[in-house]
């Protein structure tokens, strides 16, 4: 069947067609435009009479944090810092009278010293109490229960060595392993074996690791666990070698065999 075209029509040119096409596309887009900013006003309306009705909350709240900022910063400027510096020169004395006794020179007395003080300062017990939240007070704690582990004070040895903390981590192994020391010789071997693997699980270094690994390995045996001493003894042959623990390690473990 034939299609006539009425009179005086004219079908549309391509390029008029196309024209047409993207302006609808283009007044969509404007409209999707329109209803994003219209949702943007919506919220934002919203948010406005969220900020209106809660607007003392809000101000008191951004006070509290703009008074505890500025409070922290003061505290760190003037209280913090000026006690640190206090508790250093303080520690100074106490110090050298701890280094004169590893040198052997009147050891007993002079780590009484250090922990007590002398000479108008404070000891390690007092720099310790007072000074306590500080690195100068922190590091009291590790000075004082190697005093009292030098001094046979085992006790307050775990005490003190059992405040101190440290990001360090050969120094916080030593801590651990002073205060297996101070278990052992207070015959404690179980606890003395326990903080001797805490010392080795610290940090693996060729300093610490194999010291307390024979340690703890000794302990075991002593103990009774040749298993578990032969896996120490071991562990020192295999990996630390060269280190002065290696040197009767073949002895240590026909014992624990």
């Amino acid at each position: 069947m034939a299609t006539y075209n009425k009179r005086g029509y004219k079908a549309p040119k391509e390029k008029e067609v196309k024209e047409v096409t993207e302006d609808i596309k283009v007044i969509e887009k404007n409209s999707a435009t329109a209803g994003v900013f219209s949702t943007l006003d919506a919220t934002a309306s919203k948010t406005e009479d969220f900020v209106a009705r809660n607007q003392k909350i809000i101000i008191g709240f951004v006070t509290v944090v703009a008074l505890f900022t500025i409070g922290y910063l003061a505290y760190e400027k003037f209280v913090a810092a000026p006690k640190e510096d206090e508790a250093a020169s303080e520690m100074f004395v106490a110090q050298q009278n701890f280094q004169k006794a590893t040198g052997g020179v009147a050891s007993d007395s002079l780590y009484k010293l250090s922990l007590n003080g002398s000479e108008g300062k404070f000891g390690f017990v007092k720099i310790a109490d007072e000074y306590s939240g500080t690195d100068a007070g922190n590091i009291a704690n590790y000075y004082a229960g190697i005093a009292y582990l030098n001094t046979g004070k085992y006790t307050e040895a775990i005490e003190y060595l059992g405040k101190f903390k440290s990001d360090d981590i050969v120094l916080s192994a030593l801590a651990k392993g002073a205060i297996g020391d101070a278990y052992s010789e207070n015959n404690q071997p179980k606890e003395a074996l326990d903080n001797y693997l805490k010392a080795v699980s610290a940090n693996k270094n060729d300093f610490t690791t194999p010291r307390f690994l024979l340690k703890a390995g000794k302990t075991a045996l002593a103990l009774g666990n040749k298993t578990d001493a032969l896996k120490y003894f071991t562990d020192i042959k295999d990996n630390f070698d060269a280190s002065p623990e290696a040197a009767s390690i073949d002895v240590l473990i026909g014992l624990a065999q």
